[in-house]
């Protein structure tokens, strides 16, 4: 093996916490990282601290092996970090949005050759496009630390994220970034259609159907599955037809004509509908979705299921909240809290290339089906550190070295010393409605051991 002797004993019993950390070694390369920052900082610069530094050091943090920025700072040898913990608040203040955003796209870059090399990409929802899936966040409220939040009692937002996700690759790719976490989603649209591409499918909720955007798309060539927002109206052309039944509803469809709000001009896209066995959330019974796809490529039937797939990046944001430390509530500055949750994205981007890993030995359908983040997010916690004082830092930069050939069969090496069966999801069965309480009392209490007892 490329890995050498000092590897083996964990190569064969806790080869998974050697795949991850191997991955994020070649990720977090300094050299490359610095050169990132170099490149893309506008107004700030380096010092006595490297963005590389302050990336382990935070990394730490996100991937949960160290419980805060401050239990990270005393975990690192003194006088390792080179600067004091408030210069260090101070630097990540000071992460410039571009720069977090630049991370992320880099992580993706990185990985997604390797996935491909792997032959381990996800088969495609609609063969001869690039399905995109855009979804935003709003980063949690955070603590009232800093000075200025003391006055108040209201939550204070620290920004709001935009993410497109890669469907075959499972890769974050992209991210837009406010600061003004009362911000609307949309006010971000204009710098996420500079990242639409030809054949691209773009599949978002209704709070991103503009006008603007559904025709800024069309004019790059690209192509979307978008919900119907009650704002945009139209003209319906023709009359409704039914055409098949979908996951969720009988669908059918319509032409509706809409006019491109820079140019004037009307053009006519298909209007799904699908009659929705079940309510939503809202209490609609119909949802209408919009696609300039071609009707030879895609049927009104395949567009429901296209968007219906759409939720896939929640579970995105859900692993990434449930697995990573990805909204830090002791960071209340917006620019270190969006640098927070941008480190995040790249440690599932990480993820993603190590479930691809494993897809290429074990099978698509078998990690898919039995692979579960949280058992896999444990594993790596419980073992790390261990892993890291047996295995000296210096020893793991052959990770930064090895060609990209070389790498995958380390990946493809690993990935087969891995039992799935260890990491197995548990899914729970469907939910039961909440049983009725007794009403209210505020400061009321009960015994458990006499409760209990009334129910024997």
């Amino acid at each position: 093996m490329l890995l050498g002797k000092r590897f083996e004993p964990f190569v064969e019993r806790r080869p998974l916490c050697v795949l991850a950390r191997g991955i994020l070694e070649r990720m977090f390369d300094p050299g490359r990282l610095d050169e990132l920052f170099a490149r893309t900082a506008q107004a700030g610069y380096t010092k006595k601290l490297h963005f590389s530094t302050l990336i382990s050091l935070m990394g730490d943090v996100v991937l949960g092996v160290q419980p805060s920025v401050h239990a990270a700072f005393q975990a690192w040898e003194e006088g390792s970090v080179g600067v004091s913990l408030t210069a260090l608040y101070h630097k990540l203040d000071r992460v410039e949005p571009v720069v977090s955003a630049a991370l992320v796209r880099d992580a993706a870059a990185q990985t997604a050759p390797v996935i491909d090399a792997l032959r381990a990409r996800l088969e495609p929802w609609l063969p001869g496009y690039r399905c995109r899936i855009l979804d935003g966040n709003h980063l949690s409220a955070t603590e009232h630390r800093i000075e200025e939040l003391r006055t108040t009692w209201d939550a204070p937002l620290p920004g709001k994220v935009l993410v497109v996700l890669n469907q075959e690759r499972m890769l974050a790719e992209e991210v837009f970034l406010t600061e003004d976490g009362h911000a609307q989603e949309r006010s971000l649209l204009d710098a996420t259609l500079t990242a639409v591409r030809a054949d691209d499918v773009w599949i978002a909720d209704r709070n991103f159907c503009t006008l603007k955007f559904l025709f800024g798309i069309a004019r790059r060539l690209g192509f979307f599955v978008i919900r119907q927002h009650g704002t945009v109206k139209g003209t319906l052309v023709g009359r409704r037809r039914r055409i098949g039944r979908g996951p969720t509803g009988v669908v059918y469809e319509q032409a509706l004509r809409l006019i491109d709000p820079e140019t004037g001009q009307a053009s006519n896209f298909r209007r799904v509908t699908v009659e929705l066995d079940q309510p939503t959330r809202d209490g609609d019974r119909e949802i209408h979705v919009l696609t300039n796809l071609p009707k030879k490529d895609a049927s009104g039937v395949e567009v429901a299921e296209l968007y219906h797939k759409r939720w896939t990046i929640e579970t995105v944001f859900q692993e990434i909240t449930a697995t990573l430390q990805c909204e830090i509530t002791t960071l209340g500055y917006p620019k270190a809290a969006l640098f927070a949750f941008c480190l995040a994205l790249v440690a599932y981007n990480a993820v993603s290339l190590l479930k691809a890993s494993l897809r290429a030995i074990h099978g698509a359908a078998t990690v898919t089906k039995i692979l579960s983040g949280y058992y896999l997010a444990l594993e790596i916690r419980g073992t790390y550190d261990g892993m890291m004082i047996a295995i000296p830092e210096k020893h793991w930069q052959i990770f930064r070295t090895l060609t990209r050939k070389e790498f995958v069969a380390v990946l493809k090496d690993l990935a087969g010393h891995v039992r799935l069966a260890r990491y197995r999801k548990h899914p729970r069965g469907p939910k039961k409605p909440p049983p009725k309480k007794a009403s209210y009392t505020n400061g009321g209490h009960v015994s458990t051991y006499r409760l209990l007892n009334v129910y024997k």
